[in-house]
């Protein structure tokens, strides 16, 4: 069992984690027609703005309450107030979804306060969902943001429904952690509907986030769950959890509605994909298709391969809780040594990380780690690319920011095809490296 520790430096030097407001705006833009709106200064805004442009190369709608020093101090009312009128007459939005930041949490602005005001003062804003959500950025990181982000969502979007009530045997809700991409939601949507089920997905950022050019311009997302559907989520039979973020989550959903829930930690790896599509399998009351049992046996040979070049590597990772604990699973399952290992915030799964430490810091403490421990291969988003080049080992990018490669959104770790995808390329990482830095031998040495 790994020991959870948290580093105890005055300043961060080379950040690892991305702040909560980011990460709860990130579960708003899997929602359809929807504006998140961060309440905080402009610079908050605009810095989450570039990361996920930069990431998904894609226009993101994100807006902000542009609070001064003196709104600040004197409280954001009527920045609020102005923020949704504005994006109301001017973009038509479905749902605006609110986040905190710093200087808003530190003065104490009363949100919800503000919101029931705005309401009795402008009546045309009545029937538009308004969700706000505390996210303050000098605590907790992306996966915190999101968590809560998508709970509140439940606790405010869905519809009460009796336990008793009977339920529709084919249709299931989805709720996806934020380590999961646009392409892994893809995945996971075909294998729920190959068994004949129907899933909601909460959030749904394969339909707003995944590439796609619309018909039509607009200014909000350009796709996801819209707000009817996630309404109807409590007459489900079934909650599928993806990551201990959701759990929150899913208990919120219980607790409204009655939908029972089960809990998925791990959906990258052999054993844990058996587990899904038996589980899937059994609320269908179908069996499994014969494509899911080739595609085992395609991730069983494909390890097989792969293990003579990954197995034995000593690995650094440095991601979100869920990310970490699912990716490094699997790796140790086919050899790895999970060497160093570095995370953003406190989750119950960091204790069965396959490590003997586990620390909460950054990049500079995970460069330090892997260069004492002699590691060999680094996994982490994009902005621990300069360790990886001084340390000059191979480095994978995982999770999220990735801005300096093309095709963020489609990377999969999950499913038999996501698994599979991510140990070839791998595996080819080490094989390409071992090529660039071969060692001279007899058959190398110049004959002329």
């Amino acid at each position: 069992m790994a020991i959870v520790t948290s580093s105890n430096k005055a300043c961060s030097i080379n950040p690892l984690k991305m702040s909560q407001p980011i990460g709860g705006s990130f579960a708003f833009l899997g929602l359809r027609g929807a504006m998140p709106l961060l309440h905080g200064s402009q610079g908050c805004t605009s810095f989450g703005l570039t990361l996920f442009v930069r990431h998904f190369k894609e226009a993101v709608p994100l807006q902000t309450t542009a609070m001064s020093e003196v709104a600040t101090v004197l409280g954001g009312y009527e920045n609020v107030e102005q923020a949704i009128l504005n994006i109301y007459n001017r973009t038509n939005p479905e749902i605006i979804g609110i986040n905190s930041t710093g200087v808003t949490e530190t003065k104490g602005d009363d949100v919800d306060a503000f919101i029931r005001l705005i309401r009795q003062k402008h009546p045309q804003l009545e029937k538009l969902p308004l969700v706000y959500v505390s996210t303050p950025d000098f605590k907790e990181a992306f996966q915190d943001g999101w968590e809560k982000t998508v709970a509140r969502m439940v606790e405010v979007l869905v519809e009460p429904v009796d336990a008793a009530a009977p339920r529709d045997p084919s249709r299931i809700n989805v709720l996806p952690g934020c380590h999961l991409t646009p392409g892994d939601l893809d995945e996971l949507r075909t294998i729920v509907e190959d068994f004949g089920l129907r899933p909601s997905f909460l959030p749904d950022i394969a339909g707003s986030l995944d590439g796609h050019i619309p018909d039509e311009f607009t200014s909000t997302t350009i796709g996801g769950i819209g707000v009817d559907e996630i309404a109807t989520m409590g007459q489900a039979a079934w909650t599928i959890a993806i990551g201990a973020q959701m759990r929150c989550a899913a208990e919120a959903m219980q607790a409204k509605t009655g939908v029972p829930f089960r809990l998925f930690e791990r959906v990258c790896g052999l054993v844990p994909n058996d587990v899904f599509i038996a589980f899937v399998s059994e609320i269908s009351g179908r069996p499994v298709p014969a494509k899911y049992r080739r595609q085992r046996g395609q991730l069983a040979d494909a390890m097989l391969d792969a293990h003579f070049h990954i197995g034995g590597r000593k690995l650094a990772i440095g991601a979100e809780p869920d990310l970490l604990f699912d990716v490094s699973s699997m790796l140790y399952e086919m050899g790895v040594q999970v060497t160093a290992a570095v995370t953003t915030t406190a989750s119950s799964v960091l204790e069965r990380v396959a490590i003997g430490e586990v620390v909460i810091g950054d990049l500079e403490d995970l460069e330090d780690l892997a260069k004492a421990r002699d590691c060999d291969l680094l996994i982490s988003h994009s902005h621990g690319r300069q360790a990886a080049a001084r340390l000059n080992i191979p480095f994978f990018r995982a999770g999220f920011p990735m801005f300096d490669r093309l095709g963020a959104a489609y990377q999969m770790t999950v499913g038999y095809r996501g698994t599979r995808e991510l140990i070839f390329a791998l595996a080819n990482l080490i094989v390409a490296d071992r090529e660039d830095n071969r060692q001279p031998t007899p058959d190398t040495w110049r004959t002329t």
